[in-house]
């Protein structure tokens, strides 16, 4: 069985078809999305339309409860992040929000028998918890809440990620449309990579493979595509380019 696991489209149309076109030659058998599909890029509605058309089955990220969430959308203040969610809401259809509603707060896979696959977003506890490299043992069992697992995978962090937990693996599995530099809550200076991330996860004959994969995405488009959007939030200045892109990436 062969498995890919895209996150953190986040309306990059560009970064996600160049994923999609990837995974056309990787011979899968299963496409999940672990979710944010939508906020922060220019072409939300697109990012929907192509997952709908897959049939690709979603995970509930914080940017749909941002979106979904009466609760959230009434604490909305006058910021550019409002205006930037209020803009996202104006590109949907009625249909992208039916899609959008139907995505779990969790996605259990069997992969055989006796082992299985985990998906979530931040943790199966929370959209909105980060899984770290370095968070400690204790709070990461804490927020796996007493699922057990063969494999778990996440996204929500913007960087790629494995690590063990007792006989579990866990894995971050990127980002397709926003991927990160760096992933500490507290960095002040996250840069977006021109690059798009996420992982394709065989199993066989009980063996396990992961592959963190990277992505090939033409900048020059993500920059045309946002300057011809009216989308109030302008994400350029965060990337690098792939002039300036630090050498040890």
């Amino acid at each position: 069985m062969r498995i890919a696991l895209i996150s953190d489209i986040h309306g990059n149309l560009v970064s996600l078809d160049a994923v999609l076109a990837d995974i056309d030659q990787q011979h899968v058998d299963r496409l999940i999305c672990l979710g944010d599909v939508v906020t922060t890029g220019p072409h939300p509605h697109e990012c929907v339309e192509r997952l709908l058309a897959l049939n690709c089955p979603g995970i509930t990220g914080n940017h749909e409860d941002n979106l979904l969430d009466p609760q959230v959308v009434r604490m909305r203040r006058d910021s550019l992040w409002a205006a930037t969610l209020d803009w996202c809401d104006q590109q949907l259809t009625e249909d992208d929000l039916v899609y959008l509603r139907s995505f779990k707060p969790w996605i259990e896979v069997p992969l055989d028998a006796t082992h299985n696959l985990l998906c979530f977003h931040g943790s199966p506890r929370s959209n909105r918890e980060c899984i770290l490299p370095t968070t400690p043992d204790d709070e990461l069992r804490t927020m796996l809440n007493g699922h057990k697992a063969t494999l778990m995978a996440g996204g929500h962090t913007h960087v790629q990620m494995m690590r063990r937990n007792k006989d579990a693996t866990i894995i971050n599995v990127g980002s397709v449309g926003l991927p990160f530099d760096r992933c500490l809550p507290n960095a002040e200076e996250k840069r977006i990579v021109p690059w798009a991330e996420y992982t394709i996860v065989t199993w066989s004959r009980g063996t396990l493979n992961i592959d963190l994969r990277r992505v090939a995405v033409d900048f020059e488009a993500i920059k045309q595509a946002t300057a011809a959007s009216d989308n109030p939030y302008n994400w350029i200045p965060y990337w690098y380019t792939p002039a300036e892109r630090p050498v040890d990436y």
